[in-house]
């Protein structure tokens, strides 16, 4: 209780103040808890955010997973829809999310910032099992270099903190150009990692080379 007490508060004191409180102590003081249990439960107030924005990744989940038709989709609708309902779920927040963001460091594509710390671990958990997954149904290709096919993960965290920066900055109506771009960007990741003229050329050598007369 007292966990989810200090999380709230934290997020109500961002919400009517815009910035993080002066200090654990002080916002211990008008919690009317002891500073003490703050640290039971929490380091820092970015470990406070961090827990917040997995929340969003497991709510976005949940929800989507939710669905009937989500068993049935392929892996790359799989990922369109976990973005689709990521997005929502951050428009109900999007007062908050703008607070946070603002303490990033930027570009966020480069930097490490604490705030993201668990939804970044929750989310590889969940891409690494939808890449096995699409190749195991050939909708992403096994390259000849383990290392290109181990940065997979990689690419589609990229593509979420771009997403994330986008909608941040998004002005149109209902963020309509953020869907726009979702569904751009996810169907050329899923166009270029799956199988190209390039891979089946590279067959071509392989069988070549394995069949050249000595």
């Amino acid at each position: 209780m007292t966990k989810d007490k200090i999380k709230q508060a934290y997020i109500e004191h961002i919400l009517e103040k815009g910035t993080q409180p002066e200090s654990i102590y002080a916002f211990c003081k008008k919690l009317k808890i002891k500073e003490a249990a703050f640290y039971e439960e929490y380091t820092s107030f970015p470990q406070i955010e961090s827990e917040v924005w997995k929340g969003f990744f497991l709510e976005t989940i949940t929800s989507a997973q939710h669905e009937e038709v989500y068993a049935d989709y392929s892996v790359r609708e799989k990922v369109l829809a976990f973005f689709y309902t990521w997005i929502e779920v951050l428009k109900q927040n999007r007062s908050f999310i703008l607070k946070s963001y603002e303490g990033f460091q930027k570009p966020i594509y480069t930097k490490r910032n604490a705030q993201l710390a668990d939804f970044k671990i929750a989310f590889y958990d969940y891409i690494n099992e939808l890449v096995l997954e699409a190749r195991e149904t050939k909708e992403i290709e096994q390259r000849p270099l383990p290392q290109i096919t181990q940065r997979y993960p990689d690419l589609f965290w990229a593509k979420t903190l771009f997403i994330l920066d986008f909608w941040v900055n998004d002005t149109s109506k209902a963020f309509e150009k953020t869907d726009t771009m979702i569904e751009k960007s996810v169907n050329t990741a899923f166009d270029l990692l799956g199988r190209s003229p390039l891979d089946s050329l590279f067959d071509l050598g392989k069988f070549l080379f394995q069949n050249r007369r000595i």
